[in-house]
């Protein structure tokens, strides 16, 4: 587990999100290895150093009717980049998917993040620019389910 959290926080400092993560050893160990795995993880060693990794999951498309596996981080550690990792880790992946029967291989990447970009383009990825990513998360997810907006919408103008 440490190794693995030290990944998501090299990743976080790389992306500028630091101050997001909250991830601990023991929810790594329970989300990832408990009763009921949420998830997958990939490491890349050179020798006794971890020198990457990429955390997936199933996700499912209607559209095909076969689930795909979605990365959900990939990281190569700075002194390890342009040496074939990611494209290594990928390229498992993408295999894995192939084993398992799924449809697709996805993921997201930040806007700014040009080199990530050109990386995927080159492997033959194609953006999903039609596509926008929406998410709710804390205060809006426990209004969410609550039966509460966290924010309405606009409102019709009411006849007095």
């Amino acid at each position: 587990m440490p190794v693995i959290l030290s990944l998501i926080r090299g990743l976080a400092d790389y992306e500028r999100l630091s101050h997001e993560v909250v991830a601990t050893e023991d929810l790594l160990l329970e989300s990832l290895f408990g009763a009921a795995p949420q998830a997958e993880v990939i490491i890349a060693w050179s020798g006794e150093s971890p020198a990457a990794f990429a955390l997936f999951f199933h996700n499912y498309s209607t559209f095909l009717a076969r689930r795909g596996i979605y990365l959900e981080d990939l990281f190569v550690r700075p002194e390890w980049r342009g040496r074939g990792i990611g494209k290594l880790l990928l390229a498992r992946l993408a295999a894995m998917a192939i084993e398992r029967g799924c449809g697709r291989l996805e993921w997201a990447v930040l806007d700014w993040n040009e080199p990530a970009i050109r990386f995927y383009r080159a492997l033959g990825a194609r953006a999903m620019d039609d596509w926008t990513v929406f998410r709710v998360t804390g205060d809006a997810l426990t209004a969410l389910a609550s039966g509460q907006g966290a924010a309405e919408g606009p409102r019709r103008p009411r006849d007095t």
